[in-house]
């Protein structure tokens, strides 16, 4: 199919030549052109450029877009899409006065999840996922990362792996997989990490390279949960079998986990509430992009990444949703795009970039996603009506998309 979108009040993320990210200052710098046109074909962008040069020509749709902004969908670089059921229990809790780790230890949070994942048949965890997935797609999200990690046995964290492969196959967003058996230790296993670890290395591994089910390894390196020496060897183990890391690090505490995930070439170090000086130091002219989750500290009230101090060091940052049923039960990136601007104080030109090409190079798919340029893939969101790109975080309880195409797809 061949799409014109003309008249384009705000062609916003423009990239003439692909870049992999933008850094400190770069962030603020979103490249766009005013009364512009865009071309999509065969899901590709073809072209784009002011109404002034806009082509004449066969097309199968043509677009108005007078009045509205046009950009790059969302990349969710971080989110536990495929789970069953919820923990709306445990959000009462919280209110009630508990904490994550109280409620952890009287069996809720991860194992909680664990439990009902593992009860719960394949198949009706893929009808419960593609529902959540179709809604993010709605929402703007054209590419999202997907953790394993609520199975913790080996068939529970295949049958995950499994279910995400196959929402990658029935659906146009770009999917990637994430391999989490680390995500806590299972009761059985409380008093002995090393058995788990073992389970982890030995078994889970080798069937999900044999399957080819996942892109990327993770764990989560948090006091309480694994240390910076057990999520070592889960690195060094997921790397044998082709599995970069993209690690949970600093949500609670800061134990060093930084620079451990940067020694070892982690693509992501994904939370990072709590950020040290040393790990800025770290993470300078490292190839590890830090990921930013703010609705996560919205919900259950944590601190929020320290966008400012990040960004003013020459770092870069990308944002996500981690979009999971415990302490972030939802995928809206136009919400998260919008925390990040009130409460992290990114401008929505930062906020934009971390949401868009920074997350593209925290999926690693910098190549087809994150920006408008030539070649790329045809996934943008048209917004409704606006004065300015500006009201996408300014009006953030409002829905201010109106159409959505995926992969040359409208959704």
């Amino acid at each position: 199919m061949k799409i014109l979108i003309k008249n384009i009040k705000e062609l916003l993320q423009v990239r003439e030549e692909n870049i992999d990210k933008v850094s400190g200052a770069e962030m603020a710098v979103l490249p766009k052109i005013d009364n512009a046109f865009l071309i999509l074909e065969n899901n590709v962008i073809a072209d784009f450029g002011t109404m002034s040069n806009c082509p004449d020509g066969n097309f199968d749709k043509i677009i108005d877009a007078t009045g509205r902004a046009v950009l790059p969908t969302w990349v969710d670089s971080h989110t536990h899409i495929v789970y069953a059921g919820n923990r709306v229990q445990e959000f009462v809790d919280r209110i009630n006065g508990l904490s994550y780790e109280e409620i952890a230890n009287r069996g809720g949070g991860i194992l909680n999840s664990a439990k009902k994942l593992n009860e719960t048949s394949e198949e009706e965890i893929y009808n419960q996922s593609k529902a959540r997935l179709k809604e993010v797609m709605t929402q703007g999200t054209g590419a999202v990362e997907i953790k394993s990690g609520y199975g913790l046995t080996v068939e529970g964290e295949l049958k995950m792996l499994r279910v995400i492969r196959k929402l990658a196959e029935n659906y146009p967003v770009k999917i990637k997989a994430t391999f989490l058996g680390a995500h806590a230790f299972p009761t059985e296993y409380k008093e002995d990490h090393s058995a788990y670890i073992d389970l982890i290395i030995n078994e889970m591994l080798p069937k999900i390279a044999a399957e080819n089910l996942a892109d990327y390894v993770d764990a989560f390196l948090e006091t309480g949960y694994f240390s910076v020496e057990e999520t070592e060897r889960i690195m060094e183990s997921g790397k044998q079998y082709g599995l970069t890391p993209k690690i949970h690090v600093n949500q609670f505490t800061a134990i060093n986990g930084i620079e451990a995930c940067v020694k070892h070439g982690a693509l992501s170090v994904d939370h990072l509430e709590i950020v040290t000086d040393e790990d800025i130091e770290v993470l300078k002219g490292s190839v590890t992009m830090p990921v930013a989750l703010p609705s996560c500290s919205y919900f259950i009230s944590i601190p929020y990444t320290p966008a400012r101090k990040m960004i003013s060091a020459g770092l870069p940052l990308a944002l996500a949703t981690d979009f999971n049923p415990g302490t972030t039960p939802s995928g809206n990136m136009n919400f998260v795009v919008a925390t990040a601007c009130i409460k992290m104080k990114m401008t929505p030109e930062e906020a934009i970039n971390a949401a868009t090409i920074n997350g593209a190079y925290a999926m690693g798919i910098s190549d087809t996603h994150g920006s408008i340029t030539r070649g790329k893939s045809a996934s943008v969101i048209i917004t409704k009506p606006l004065t300015s790109y500006y009201q996408l975080p300014y009006a953030f309880g409002s829905n201010l998309i109106e159409q959505v195409i995926v992969n040359g797809k409208l959704i």
